[in-house]
């Protein structure tokens, strides 16, 4: 069996946006991110040696899930304008680079990637999920692992796996209950509000004891502490709505698990244009003979 890299292209490119010192062209076009993206591609590659890298982008709102609750990530600031700029460059020097891009319009990248990761482990193939998204703690297995990159409060840390008993540890759940976890503390950063004072310590104990979000509705008059019997008994439907949100879809197309190749002179023509220097003098290096296998 094989080893799959699936990376949260936007969550990734956030990072290497924030991560990397202004830079820019001769012609004061942005790309910091650019630099950041292809080193960290690179990163990766070196580090775990995969068979195959699959980058999932957003081209849109999760139509299912707006329908839900229009405010599902009204609050999440626009992209800065600079990274903007850096997206398309960043999907061409992917493609160039051996990796697989997917996206579909309408459908969240999350769901893409987990329902990929999901069919891969079950052919029996490794899968490490190259993301920060505390989503993916959902379908975390003994196949499935995420690689949670460098912080950027504290880059020293480097990259960090995150497997079944690391979930545990972060969350106080198994993966299996995350999902139910998210509904009742609600998650910020998707906009999703949770049960008013409800937070980690409580949501765990009603899990450990309830099982799931449906057993804690069940048994709303039996709740401790008291002052939440009311408000989860009438917030019923509102957690209901909470786990469709918070569940990621596993039951999307999935892509064939097909090795790719590097496009070498296109690669390098795309590092001459945008001016990084470096990398070109990098990429040369690594693919100056062709053809051959990015890994």
């Amino acid at each position: 069996m094989a080893k799959w890299l699936l990376i949260d292209g936007y969550n990734l490119a956030y990072r290497c946006f924030h991560a990397v010192p202004e830079l820019s062209r001769a012609d004061g076009f942005p790309t910091n991110a650019l630099h950041g993206w292809v080193k960290s591609l690179w990163k990766l590659a070196d580090q775990e040696k995969p068979d195959g890298t699959l980058v999932f982008f957003d081209l849109g709102g999760s139509q299912d899930r707006l329908l839900l609750l229009p405010e599902y990530k009204a609050q999440r600031a626009e992209m800065p304008e600079a990274l903007q700029k850096q997206i398309e460059p960043i999907k061409a020097l992917t493609r160039a680079m051996g990796f697989v891009g997917i996206e579909t319009d309408g459908v969240e990248s999350d769901d893409l990637l987990a329902s990929q990761a999901v069919a891969l482990g079950a052919l029996g193939h490794d899968v490490l999920i190259v993301s920060s998204d505390k989503d993916f703690a959902q379908v975390v297995n003994e196949r499935i692992k995420i690689l949670l990159p460098p912080p950027s409060a504290n880059p020293k840390l480097g990259w960090r796996f995150r497997d079944e008993a690391g979930v545990r540890e972060k969350f106080g759940v198994p993966p299996s209950q995350i999902a139910d976890y998210l509904a009742l503390v609600g998650d910020s950063s998707d906009n999703i509000p949770g049960i008013p004072g409800v937070g980690p310590k409580t949501a765990v104990k009603w899990l450990q004891q309830y099982g799931s979000v449906e057993g804690v509705i069940a048994h709303a008059a039996a709740l401790t502490p008291d002052r939440f019997r009311e408000s989860v008994g009438e917030r019923a439907e509102h957690l209901r709505r909470n786990l469709k949100l918070t569940t990621l879809n596993l039951t999307l197309p999935t892509v064939a698990a097909d090795r790719t190749t590097v496009a070498a002179d296109e690669l390098f023509a795309l590092l001459e244009g945008w001016e990084m220097r470096s990398s070109l003098k990098e990429a040369r290096e690594r693919y100056g003979r062709q053809p051959e296998f990015l890994f």
